[in-house]
């Protein structure tokens, strides 16, 4: 997913792209996102997760791997657009079969520990565009596809299938079955907020992937720092993730969910106003990413519990889907700041009350659900 960011540099720099043509670039790989989550959350529950993720897993590697050999933007961002498809379907099936496979007592663990997989490949995808130059920006396409493509047949081999799981069981759910799990049974406001909450942490989080490095640059740092920043973002801020969802195990998850509700738009303000100082900015970039992650965990753990076990692909596919429009928004958001001559202060400030809006609806989702559960 972030290999989209980390190469921006070099595509534009060949493809001759402005920003517009950038944030349809980003976006891309949300459409498919968003179509992929819901698609493949649904389909799980009804033939079981694992040949949902092993499909998955194999399609993003195939089309990352088409993304390396596109000549000109729009069949690139017809990749891309596959590549998410691929992408959607793995995401709410890993964390379900988490909830599913996990005691009560390390639930939210195992939640965290399947979603930092995502920001730590974000981090390789980063160390790869340090060492790689800017113009060589195909060969982290490559290395994307190369990688799922070699561990799909470790997955069919050794990952559990969980065909046997109570869902499974049961009769396979219409469309209006699953429409009463997720809006019916009292859960039409949780599962709404649930939506918003996704939608608007998710926005964020992509904006920052997509374009911290390049507001950082903007900013006064050199390339090499902002690359380092956007590691310390993603390496960072999965720690960080890891350790709010040992957090939500104890009893101290509710000063842990405060505390990354209001560190988020204080770190927004740092990043957009303190001076251009390597070391400062580089610390900055690794608290936005873990007050974010943080987030981000909250409301996967959150809609873990939310849902019955016939409906929770689905209920977490439509919940992953309603961020994917986030992640739509949130790179044409800041590329139309940009386009309209905004600094990369101005930008930055932007999302703070996108962020202030996220951490009500995520201290809400979470006051219902993790800190009952």
């Amino acid at each position: 997913m972030q290999a989209a960011g980390v190469a921006a540099t070099g595509i534009a720099r060949e493809l001759h792209c402005t920003p517009a043509d950038l944030g349809l670039f980003f976006s891309a790989t949300g459409l498919g996102l968003l179509i992929g989550s819901l698609v493949g959350g649904a389909i799980a529950d009804r033939r079981g997760r694992k040949p949902v993720l092993v499909a998955s897993i194999g399609l993003f590697g195939a089309f990352s791997l088409l993304t390396a050999t596109m000549p000109n933007l729009s069949l690139l961002v017809g990749a891309r657009f596959l590549t998410g498809l691929g992408l959607g379907g793995a995401m709410p099936n890993l964390i379900a079969m988490a909830v599913e496979t996990s005691a009560p007592a390390v639930r939210n663990r195992s939640v965290g520990i399947a979603y930092v997989g995502m920001p730590v490949g974000g981090s390789l995808a980063s160390l790869l565009a340090f060492v790689i130059p800017s113009d060589a920006w195909r060969e982290l396409f490559w290395v994307g596809g190369v990688a799922p493509l070699l561990i799909v047949p470790a997955l069919m081999v050794f990952f559990p299938d969980n065909r046997s799981a109570p869902a499974l069981r049961t009769r396979a759910l219409g469309f209006s079955d699953g429409a009463r799990q997720l809006l019916g049974y009292g859960r039409a406001a949780e599962t709404l907020l649930l939506w918003l909450s996704f939608f608007l942490i998710v926005l964020t989080l992509h904006l920052m992937l997509n374009w911290l490095p390049f507001l950082l640059t903007a900013r006064g740092l050199t390339k090499d720092s902002a690359m380092l920043a956007q590691v310390g973002f993603s390496m960072g801020g999965a720690v960080i993730a890891l350790k709010q969802a040992a957090l939500l195990d104890s009893s101290r998850r509710g000063a842990s969910i405060l505390i990354s509700i209001a560190v988020l738009p204080l770190v927004l303000v740092c990043a957009a106003l303190l001076p251009a100082w390597p070391v400062a900015l580089m610390l900055t970039s690794l608290l936005l990413g873990g007050a974010i992650l943080a987030q981000q965990v909250i409301v996967f753990a959150a809609g873990g519990v939310l849902y019955a076990d016939v409906a929770r692909g689905t209920g977490l596919g439509a919940a992953v889907a309603a961020g994917r429009v986030g992640s739509l928004v949130g790179p044409l958001f800041s590329a139309a700041l940009l386009a309209s001559g905004h600094s990369a202060t101005q930008v930055l400030l932007g999302v703070l009350p996108i962020a202030l809006a996220s951490g009500a609806c995520v201290g809400l989702v979470s006051r219902t659900r993790v800190c009952t559960a």
